[in-house]
């Protein structure tokens, strides 16, 4: 299981006191207000930032870092990811499941035949779809309902499911 999830991309500067502009990767961009600190995933190794500030601009959030007060400070943060400990993630409801998580997971049909690998989850405007990487094929689309995705274990590393007739056709 993933013990950190990304919740945005800083994507530039915003002003001259020090704040960035970040591209939210969470389902909830309000979930900032709720955070103290983020973790900044750069390439010469993982620095934690208290978070002093939170605004919200357009389809950005800005962000204000405890310690970072010119734009000097923050040009260089330009393409870092933001991540964020599994304990400081929303709570999931029942048959929910982080998407960092499931990525990866062996699929399997009720008899146990392997199918693939969950290689994406798309976003759709109704429900999910998982895309299943198989070998020589074409990635396996199949929703994200009750009468598709029957079993879900990411800590035993699989996912049971049925092909509804038609799916692998398309």
């Amino acid at each position: 299981m993933t013990e950190r999830f990304q919740v945005g991309v800083i994507t530039g500067t915003h002003g001259l006191r020090g704040e960035v502009k970040v591209f939210p990767t969470t389902e909830d961009p309000a979930r900032f207000l709720d955070l103290e600190e983020v973790i900044l995933d750069a390439p010469k190794g993982e620095r934690r930032l208290v978070i002093r500030s939170v605004k919200f601009f357009k389809k950005f959030v800005i962000l204000g870092f405890e310690g970072l007060d010119r734009i000097e400070d923050v040009e260089r943060l330009r393409g870092i990811p933001l991540l964020i400990d599994r304990s400081d993630a929303l709570p999931l409801g029942y048959a929910q499941y982080y998407v960092a998580d499931i990525i990866g997971l062996s699929v399997r049909t009720e008899d146990g035949k392997e199918i693939g690998k969950l290689r994406e989850v798309i976003e759709t405007g109704s429900n999910d779809v998982y895309a299943v990487a198989r070998e020589g094929k074409k990635d396996l689309l199949l929703p994200a309902i009750a009468d598709c995705i029957l079993d879900v274990r990411p800590d035993e590393g699989f996912m049971t499911v049925y092909v509804m007739p038609g799916l692998e056709d398309l």
